[in-house]
């Protein structure tokens, strides 16, 4: 089994790399491979999209190289290839993104990405909080509200349907930190940067069978 992390110049991929690959190893759960290759992503098992810095500029940068973006829509829509986007790359999921100018998403979690309203609270949202379950999951397996998951962001999801919202956190209102349906799942914190708790994910997300 190979599980792409997908490199398309939108954050720092060694951290997330170092953690899928631990867990991968404990798991049992094969390669782990970071490749901007459409050919590699058509061929893989899992994906999982990173992403730092402004929507726009990431939804650029993975959709204008065409080959890659159209690899991942057909692996995730068509072969039901097990998805996580992680920060942007969760953002990604929804309809539109309002970072700057609206921006198309993948339109996979129907919402819209918005500036935190956290009136009297630091904009971004950086640290640690307090993960708040709303919906079982199997990659929250072990995973309990209080469980603490780490955060660097300025815009979250408004989620249109709360079925697929499946954790939020508490920042002077609720924020929401993991999105999913069928074979997607994304977490707006950093799991590889959120100890024990981001590894189990992690780990949990290399043995799902959506």
């Amino acid at each position: 089994m190979t599980t792409v992390l997908i490199d398309y110049d939108s954050g720092n991929l060694h951290s997330a790399q170092k953690a899928f690959e631990r867990m991968a190893l404990e798991t049992g759960a094969g390669l782990v491979v970071v490749s901007s290759d459409a050919d590699v992503v058509a061929r893989a098992d899992r994906i999982v999209l990173p992403g730092d810095g402004a929507f726009p500029h990431c939804r650029d940068e993975l959709f204008g190289r065409t080959a890659l973006a159209e690899a991942i829509t057909e692996a995730v829509t068509t072969r039901a290839v097990p998805f996580m986007g992680i920060c942007v790359g969760m953002q990604m999921l929804a309809t539109t993104g309002h970072e700057y100018a609206p921006t198309a998403g993948f339109d996979w979690i129907s919402g819209d990405i918005r500036l935190i309203n956290a009136p009297g609270q630091k904009i971004p949202h950086m640290g640690w909080n307090d993960l708040i379950i709303d919906s079982p999951h199997p990659v929250l397996d072990g995973i309990k509200s209080g469980d603490h998951a780490y955060f660097v962001h300025s815009y979250a999801m408004d989620v249109a349907d709360p079925a697929q919202r499946l954790a939020h956190v508490d920042y002077a209102g609720d924020i929401t930190a993991i999105v999913g349906r069928d074979n997607i799942i994304g977490m707006q914190f950093h799991p590889e940067k959120s100890q024990d708790s981001g590894l189990r994910m992690i780990g949990n997300f290399l043995r799902w069978t959506p």
